[in-house]
């Protein structure tokens, strides 16, 4: 495509060109016949003169020649005198005898046949090389045509006056010519060079770069539209940033968002899907784009849901089951969307994954039923013991000491459990501030072990402190010891006798690591995930012979992290465990 000033520039070539041609033509032309018109007249006027001159009744046929040729010389044109038979009588520049009729020729035919006043004919002379003008009159006796006098003019120095006007007029074409597209390319280009540039912007804004703008501000409607083109990018510029500002918000909220979205056109296709259903699929969420959701998905509880959204065309809530790549309970939420004619666009799914709330209510129900069954036991011997002393068993004193026991007994397992219930529960909503000092664990250790010390002996058990004299760290004194005489107390009490309970200390860059290891009785791999929970026992009988109300590691789990550390658990059915516990040397 040639450039628009090449364009411009052309055509103003091509008008000026035939403007310029047209007028020349009409000029030559208007001249020519101008001109003609002139010696037309002119040789009429001649031919009159001539028909007085001659006085054809008294001139005999020798006569009239010599008077014909006297007659032409001072005119400068050829004279021939015709009868009405067309027989040429004489003629200034040749023998009439030896001419041919002239009958037919058109300016006599005019007069003789036709009646005319005068013939006017142009011919082109071959025999000569150039064109010649003839007028005829007629020679009228009593009004009766006789003959006809015809003056004939060379045209050569006309056709040749034309012919240098021609070539003029050609000269003056051309230089006009030359001197247009000089000053068409000069104005041409001073129209294209803005214009030019404004489809430049116009094409960079077509590319999505709104930073472009038109430098060349024209004068008139040119400037205008610059104008305008500037205030449109600028436009463009400010309402792309307020778009991507809300794409990267809408992006960022989307990215961030803990539940799972997933927009599906009307066709089934994924059109975006966020992180965290990525997550919840097990799969990059990129890769979903463009595909059916039936092969992303994979689970057909919701792509039945999806597929009924977009049937029915309504709002869907219903609770889902994954069991790949984990077991999830999810709460799903489906609207279809639809666009402004209300035509369905697709739909959007909004996943929540409840199932921490499912299983917290589940621990929840679990708790109640347990904290209902372990008061259930001391409150039934309490009632139990106290409706048999009232019954007349406080006559036998030994019975009634022996109840009152138990009695006793009971009532300090339920003090406890209260007691550590709210004391749990003090601790998860922190309620208890912990006084952070620098504490020396390996003597914490010590202190636990003279805790212990009695029933380590009395069971036969080895016990097996830390070499480690000095090992600090950030924390509560007494936070600390309830955690080790926890873990150490159950080793005790999972420990048959003759087995060896060791507790060992490890300084590791910025933590510390303690660790309680026994060789008693071990734990199921089943129980390991449940064992911090409130009420859970192993072995629901030995722990509660033992005293134990059930809350004990769940205590432990929620100190050890109100320190910012951490516990895990490594056991083995029938060979012992192993608690590890890491705290920070700094809060």
């Amino acid at each position: 495509m040639h450039k628009l000033w090449v364009r411009i520039t052309f055509s103003f070539f091509l008008l000026m060109f035939f403007a310029l041609l047209g007028s020349g033509l009409f000029l030559a032309n208007t001249m020519k016949n101008t001109y003609m018109d002139f010696k037309e007249s002119q040789l009429k006027q001649t031919a009159h003169l001539v028909l007085r001159a001659l006085e054809l009744n008294g001139i005999e046929q020798q006569d009239l020649q010599s008077k014909v040729k006297e007659l032409a010389a001072p005119v400068t044109s050829r004279v021939t005198v015709i009868d009405r038979n067309g027989k040429v009588l004489a003629d200034s520049e040749d023998n009439p005898s030896s001419m041919e009729s002239h009958a037919s020729r058109p300016e006599v035919s005019q007069v003789i046949k036709e009646g005319k006043e005068s013939g006017i004919s142009t011919r082109y002379s071959h025999t000569l090389g150039y064109s010649m003008m003839y007028t005829a009159i007629p020679v009228k006796i009593d009004g009766e045509v006789k003959g006809v006098v015809r003056v004939a003019l060379s045209l050569e120095n006309i056709e040749k006056a034309i012919r240098h006007l021609r070539n003029t007029l050609t000269i003056v074409l051309f230089a006009a010519l030359l001197l247009t597209a000089l000053i068409g390319i000069r104005i041409a280009k001073g129209i294209a060079k803005p214009v030019e540039e404004m489809m430049f912007v116009s094409q960079k804004l077509k590319d999505k770069d709104y930073t472009a703008r038109v430098s060349m501000r024209p004068k008139g409607e040119l400037g205008q539209l610059a104008n305008a083109i500037n205030v449109l990018a600028a436009s463009l510029k400010s309402q792309m940033e307020t778009i991507q500002e809300n794409e990267q918000r809408l992006s960022g909220v989307l990215r961030n968002m803990m539940s799972g979205v997933l927009f599906v056109d009307k066709n089934g296709k994924i059109l975006l899907a966020n992180r965290a259903i990525g997550c919840m699929l097990d799969a990059d969420p990129e890769a979903f784009t463009g595909k059916q959701h039936v092969e992303i998905v994979k689970n057909a509880g919701l792509s039945r849901l999806i597929a009924r959204c977009l049937n029915e065309q309504t709002e869907i809530r219903d609770e889902i089951q994954f069991y790949y790549p984990n077991e999830r309970i999810l709460d799903a939420h489906l609207a279809p969307y639809v666009g402004e004619n209300g035509e369905l666009k697709g739909i959007v799914a909004v996943l929540h994954d409840i199932t921490d709330i499912r299983r917290l209510e589940k621990m929840r129900s679990e708790f109640i039923a347990n904290v209902s069954h372990e008061l259930k036991t001391p409150i039934t011997s309490v009632k139990g013991f106290t409706e048999t002393l009232l019954d007349g068993a406080m006559e036998d004193k030994e019975a009634l000491h022996h109840f009152l026991g138990i009695i006793h007994k009971e009532s300090e397992r339920l003090h406890r459990m209260i007691n550590d219930i709210l004391h749990l529960s003090k601790i998860e909503q922190h309620m208890i501030p912990l006084e952070v000092e620098n504490v020396n664990v390996a003597e914490v250790v010590d202190r636990v072990a003279d805790t212990v010390r009695k029933d380590v002996e009395k069971k036969g058990l080895e016990l097996h402190l830390p070499v480690e004299r000095e090992c600090w760290v950030k924390g509560e004194k007494d936070r600390i010891q309830q955690i080790i005489l926890n873990l150490v107390s159950n080793a005790v009490s999972y420990t048959p006798a003759g087995g060896r309970i060791t507790v060992s200390l490890a300084d590791i860059e910025d933590e510390v690591a303690i660790s309680v290891k026994d060789t008693g009785i071990g734990i199921a791999k089943k129980d390991l995930p449940r064992l911090f929970e409130r009420f859970y026992r192993v072995d629901k009988g030995r722990a509660r012979n033992s005293g134990g109300t059930g809350l004990g590691l769940a205590i432990v789990k929620h100190l050890v992290e109100s320190h910012q550390g951490k516990i895990e658990v490594k056991s083995e059915e029938g060979r012992g465990t192993e608690f590890i516990v890491t705290l920070p040397k700094q809060q």
